[in-house]
């Protein structure tokens, strides 16, 4: 099968997030299976490309978009085992970020760019897949256009889903599609996402749970009427971590490499990581870590509510890394004053750093409030720090509560949203740290699951094939 994937960014080319991780893996396994797999993304304004060697494939076509005609100019270059198609144009030229500014116009001109050009690539996918909101306009355009195509459109975040008004729909020139004139389909939300749902040959969420949590009201943050009319459709496939990138073994960003095999060094790692918050080595504490955006989302409330309460019987440290809202850095930072010798916030986002929290770390903290797949959890779990999580999405498909001997399970889960469930949850976690010998046998136990893309990557495959199945002309 030809895929052309569709997306904001791609790692390591253009990497904001988690989006930008799969984009560049996926694409990787699906080769190693035999297809002919090309990437499409924005060349922003403010990314320097020069180390990578550019093609120029189009230049100068002119593309219709909001009432605007455009030049548009596209290049290749190669990421990897990768080939990228980099479309250049006005409004992603005057581009200083990825996300948060002019966000709407951007990505719907990018959209407008990619359906223009793909008949003067020389290429034609059989399978067009599509990733949130940013590209979710792809599936109404290849029927509009009559393109040769399946659409696949993948939800990674539903919290955003690219709101626009009924100015901008005019702007368009895709008033007389956007309803569709079909019988019973609910009211739709004027965004872009909701269009992705509805015109896409197949949806899929990035875990089994996250695809069934968004039908209801709770999750589905009002695309769940839309989802449900079209849930015969809609399927999950967890995201898979890229073993290259996230192997203790050969790891040269942390201290000492290791494997299930030998997890001694592991403690060097924690010593490392200890001795950069300014505190000793001490391996009877345990460290809990947690690597994240500091957002609502990731659970930082309850983490606010519980860290105090858990300080004030055990003795535990906590290492947090990331950068995010005001209000939670500045807590954090309050935390670490309060208590300096149990807490470490470093506000920054620094890879190496991450990577010795996640090698040395005993516990990796994600009390999430949603997470559609996430990969802390994985990464954790590969480096051998046991994860506590809430049940929610990808952690509730990829975390198992450890049995009292610690012989079966993964880490430590509790269910509702609550600042006392995850006092709990720690604490049995480090009454479970005590029995060393039992601890480091999950340890080398968790370290072996595989969480690579093997199967999600087939799973993959076989929603290509479903959507060719489909009749092109009436899928809906």
């Amino acid at each position: 099968m030809k895929v052309l994937i569709a997306a904001a960014e791609v790692a390591p080319l253009t990497k904001v997030g988690g989006l930008a991780d799969v984009v560049g893996s996926l694409p990787v396994e699906l080769i190693g299976l035999g297809h002919d797999v090309r990437v499409i993304v924005p060349k922003y304004g403010f990314v320097d490309y020069s180390p990578y060697k550019m093609t120029p494939v189009i230049n100068g076509l002119t593309v219709l978009s909001l009432q605007e005609y455009r030049k548009v100019s596209v290049e290749q270059t190669t990421v990897g085992d990768i080939e990228v198609y980099l479309v250049s144009t006005d409004v992603l030229a005057r581009s200083g970020s990825v996300y948060g500014e002019n966000e709407l116009e951007k990505f719907w001109v990018f959209c407008d760019a990619v359906c223009g050009i793909l008949p003067y690539l020389g290429w034609q996918p059989d399978i067009l897949h599509c990733h949130d909101w940013h590209t979710a306009l792809l599936p109404l355009l290849a029927r509009v256009n009559k393109m040769p195509c399946r659409s696949v459109f993948t939800i990674h975040n539903i919290k955003y889903q690219g709101y626009f008004d009924e100015s901008f729909l005019s702007r368009s020139g895709l008033r007389q599609y956007w309803l569709a004139g079909l019988p019973r389909l609910p009211q739709l939300p004027w965004n872009l996402m909701a269009q992705g749902i509805l015109w896409a040959d197949v949806i899929n969420a990035v875990s089994e749970t996250f695809s069934r949590e968004i039908l209801t009201a709770e999750y589905g943050y009002g695309a769940q009427d839309i989802l449900n009319f079209r849930k015969e459709r809609l399927f999950g496939i967890r995201n898979g971590l890229g073993y290259e990138e996230y192997d203790p073994a050969a790891d040269k960003l942390i201290a000492a490499n290791y494997d299930s095999s030998d997890i001694g060094g592991k403690w060097a790692n924690k010593k490392k990581i200890l001795q950069s918050a300014g505190w000793k080595m001490n391996p009877d504490i345990p460290l809990v870590g947690m690597v994240s955006r500091l957002d609502e989302q990731k659970g930082l409330d309850i983490i606010l509510e519980a860290i105090p309460e858990i300080l004030s019987d055990l003795n535990v440290q906590f290492v947090f890394l990331g950068r995010g809202k005001e209000y939670y850095e500045t807590m954090l930072r309050s935390l670490e004053t309060r208590f300096p010798g149990n807490v470490k916030a470093f506000i920054t986002f620094d890879n190496a750093i991450a990577h010795l929290i996640y090698a040395g770390s005993d516990m990796f903290l994600m009390p999430s409030q949603w997470e559609p797949c996430g990969l802390g959890q994985l990464i954790a779990m590969r480096y051998g720090s046991l994860p506590i999580v809430r049940k929610t999405g990808g952690l509730a498909d990829t975390v198992f509560n450890l049995s009292a001997d610690l012989k079966r399970g993964s880490g430590f889960v509790f269910k509702n949203f609550d600042h006392g469930e995850l006092v709990e949850a720690v604490k049995k976690a480090v009454a479970a740290f005590e029995n060393k010998a039992a601890w480091e046998r999950a340890v080398e136990r968790v370290m072996e699951l595989d969480f690579s893309w093997r199967e999600p990557v087939r799973k993959y495959e076989s929603l290509y094939k479903r959507a060719l199945e489909y009749d092109i002309n009436d899928p809906l």
